[in-house]
């Protein structure tokens, strides 16, 4: 789907697709192709050199776009315009919408996708430098190249943005990554990742329930708890506040508590009291895990730790750290980053400093590290504040090469270290972590949670979408954890259900909201996770569905036999970027701030791929919270009307046609958000000339549904056959399906076929 046309200048103008993307292109840009129809990189040249370069690509006019920007060293969120003073400082993707005959000159498109084409321009690694796109007041598109070491200098970058083009952007975005996963050989593409350990299985992660006050005894409460709520989880992280850590003092400290410890730095690699003196009830943190996972029944248990080791990094006077050869290293942020939310913990680092890792030492601090962990019975790693990286480079050949070191060393030490590729990165959305990510293959996609920011819930959903648009090319997308009781949490369990993401809750111990889990999670405790990433539907993609007042989020997602689409209303919430302390409408006002929006089949990109060949555009649709059926012939929409912070999933199957007239299409487990996650596989054939049989495998259990135009004569589980209801005034089918979650076989079965229908 990409457009086999090759970029280049011609009169000033960046070209793509015969079209003038950019004007008065200076002399110093050029442009390399990589063959026919593989696009081409961006390069350019100074008279001097510098560890920083600002280059000016053109002037950017009368294009819409959408982007993806750090707003804060950690995080992303979108940003959208049709200019080039719109990209924000710090763009990392950026998505043009073109339409075939236009060119720089010409009005905006209406928002309708017939005739588009869209144009990417990822910023991306060079050597020892990476890249991010800007705009200026004048409309001009920038590129930044960066080393983060002053020492560390060129006048020549050659691939430090490339470009491309094709008529789907979803798949636009995806080949691009295949492409540039060939050519630069630093990253890998997420299809060529092994999968951690825990993403299929129902989750707790301890930071929103104790934050830095976690321990041995919490964590057991929490557990009876979740047992007793009859919703235990699969695996764990234990967050921040298992390790030994001293704190910084700090000269003139106006600093609160709550930020002031992100000061503390390492002082060896074994658990603290909380997990092993005679308080906490466990020997160690070995006998702690142990016994909670027999008692418990736990798959999986991970740790958290910083990329530094703690939030300061190491203590330098740590007899036991020594060996690792930490030293005081001074944290400098980038132009970029100071333009934007400067983070409170990196402002509080540059005043007492990290005490970092020598580089050749990181490999052994891991593997020791991860060694004892393993010996303790841990399955995996949670590795946070990985993007303090880039503000330490000076002096260890930058950014980009100190990012190399440490994930390369900890990827490494994961797969000796543990059972798989059970990584989970946060903090870690700077674009050296994503062209440098060769085995991560989870990380977080946005800023946290924040159950005490009523402001930031619908930006969490929105920006997670967004990013996903990048980052799960690369990971599968972590959409974080939630409280299940929250006022939200409907919102945002909708979300990670689309999401193709992990599932975990982060509810303090007795405080449940049992109905929500199961709406996500099967009886023993795996998910119904999607297979892509979840992303915003194309006509979606260049609308802010937070702050334009109109426009509402759909996302989608594809299962084995069914797409599946969210609609949110995330206006009138928040605005962006999150900030803390913002104002929330009431209640009474919210509630009457209704949007309309519609839903069709073609909100799922890839419906085609798991319909049949002969497939002619006709689906059925299933909305979860209203419990309605829609047979949807090809083209039609489906009008939804919603306040704000509500949302609908629909569940969108192409139908089937079997034998002279029969038509069908499987829903899935009608009570999880997910339904339609619940189907494997479908075939359809005559027993004998007068019967007729569909049979469905099925995973899980529960009110199983699918629509036929023909009312079945009997179903079967597993050769057993089992009641079911017909509701002829829209064709839904149910039944229950009873007993354990294994994949069933599911047979509807039609006699007297041969019959004519009327």
């Amino acid at each position: 789907m990409t457009i086999n046309s090759v970029p280049n200048i011609i009169d000033e103008c960046l070209m793509v697709h015969g079209k003038a993307i950019l004007s008065h292109v200076p002399s110093n840009i050029f442009l390399t192709p990589i063959n026919t129809n593989e696009g081409a990189f961006i390069g350019a040249s100074s008279q001097t050199s510098s560890s920083c370069h600002t280059f000016c690509l053109g002037l950017l006019k009368g294009f819409r776009f959408t982007s993806v920007f750090r707003f804060k060293v950690w995080w992303m969120i979108p940003a959208y315009g049709d200019s080039g003073r719109e990209v924000q400082t710090e763009t990392q993707l950026l998505l043009l919408e073109a339409r075939d005959g236009t060119t720089i000159h010409d009005q905006i498109c209406e928002p309708t996708t017939e005739g588009t084409f869209y144009i990417l321009l990822l910023p991306v690694l060079d050597g020892q430098f990476r890249t991010s796109l800007q705009g200026t007041i004048v409309d001009e598109l920038e590129f930044c190249v960066e080393s983060g070491d002053p020492d560390v200098e060129t006048m020549k970058v050659t691939e430090a943005v490339y470009v491309n083009s094709g008529y789907n952007p979803f798949k636009l975005i995806r080949n691009s990554m295949k492409i540039l996963e060939k050519q630069k050989g630093t990253f890998r593409h997420i299809d060529n990742k092994e999968l951690p350990a825990h993403v299929d299985w129902f989750g707790w992660n301890t930071w929103d329930a104790f934050y830095s006050n976690v321990s041995a005894q919490g964590i057991d409460e929490g557990l009876k708890s979740f047992s007793e709520a009859g919703c235990l989880p699969k695996w764990i992280c234990i967050d921040d506040g298992w390790q030994n850590t001293t704190q910084t003092t700090l000269e003139n400290n106006n600093e609160p508590p709550e930020t002031a410890k992100f000061s503390a730095r390492l002082q060896n690699l074994k658990e603290n009291a909380k997990f092993s003196d005679s308080g906490s009830g466990y020997v160690d943190l070995r006998d702690f895990i142990r016994t909670i996972k027999e008692k418990y029944g736990l798959k999986y248990v991970y740790m958290w730790h910083a990329l530094i080791g703690y939030w300061g990094g190491l203590d330098p006077s740590s007899d036991e750290l020594r060996k690792y050869n930490p030293k005081f290293t001074s944290v400098v942020q980038s132009p970029g980053n100071l333009s934007h939310v400067v983070c409170v913990i990196v402002k509080l680092l540059e005043k007492v400093r990290v005490g970092l890792i020598d580089p050749l030492k990181i490999a052994e601090f891991y593997n020791d590290l991860h060694a004892y962990l393993a010996r303790c019975g841990v399955d995996g790693v949670k590795v946070d504040v990985q993007c303090v990286l880039e503000t330490l480079g000076a002096g260890y050949g930058g950014r980009v090469s100190l990012t190399k070191c440490f994930q390369e060393a900890l990827e490494e030490s994961v797969l000796k270290n543990f059972r798989g590729n059970n990584l989970i990165s946060s903090m870690s959305s700077n674009n050296e972590y994503i062209f440098r990510s060769k085995g991560s293959a989870s990380a977080r996609a946005s800023e946290d949670f924040m159950p005490n920011e009523p402001t930031f819930q619908t930006l969490h959903i929105a920006a997670v979408a967004f990013n996903s648009l990048l980052l799960g090319e690369i990971v599968i997308p972590d959409w974080d954890m939630f409280y299940s009781t929250h006022h939200t949490a409907e919102f945002h369990a909708a979300a990670r259900a689309l999401g193709g993401c992990p599932v975990y809750v982060s509810d303090k111990p007795g405080i449940h909201d049992v109905n929500i889990i199961r709406k996500l999670v099967l009886p023993d405790g795996s998910i119904l996770r999607a297979k892509y990433a979840g992303r915003p539907t194309r006509d979606c993609l260049f609308d802010d569905p937070v702050m334009d007042g109109k426009s509402l989020l759909k996302i989608w997602n594809l299962n084995k036999l069914s797409g599946i689409v969210g609609i949110f209303n995330c206006q009138r919430a928040g605005k962006w970027p999150p900030t803390p302390g913002e104002t929330f409408l009431s209640d009474s006002v919210s509630a009457s701030l209704t949007l309309r929006g519609y839903i069709s089949a073609a909100d799922v990109d890839s419906l085609h791929e798991v319909a049949d060949d002969d497939w002619n555009g006709n689906s059925v649709v299933y909305a979860f919270n209203s419990g309605k059926l829609y047979k949807l012939p090809k083209g039609r929409t489906i009008e939804v009307s919603l306040g704000v912070l509500k949302c609908e999933i629909f569940t969108i199957s192409p139908i089937r046609v079997f034998g002279p007239r029969l038509e069908f299409a499987p829903i899935g487990l009608l009570d999880m958000f997910n339904s339609g996650g619940a189907t494997e596989a479908i075939v359809g054939s005559y027993i004998n000339q007068s019967k007729y049989v569909v049979k469905i495998q099925v995973r899980g259990c529960g009110r199983f549904g699918a629509y036929s135009n023909i009312k079945p004569s009997y179903c079967v589980i597993d050769k057993a056959e089992v009641g079911f209801a017909y509701h002829a005034s829209n064709g839904l089918v149910t039944f229950e399906i009873q007993g354990d979650c294994k994949v069933r076989e599911v047979e509807v079965v039609y006699q007297d076929f041969h019959v004519t229908i009327s």
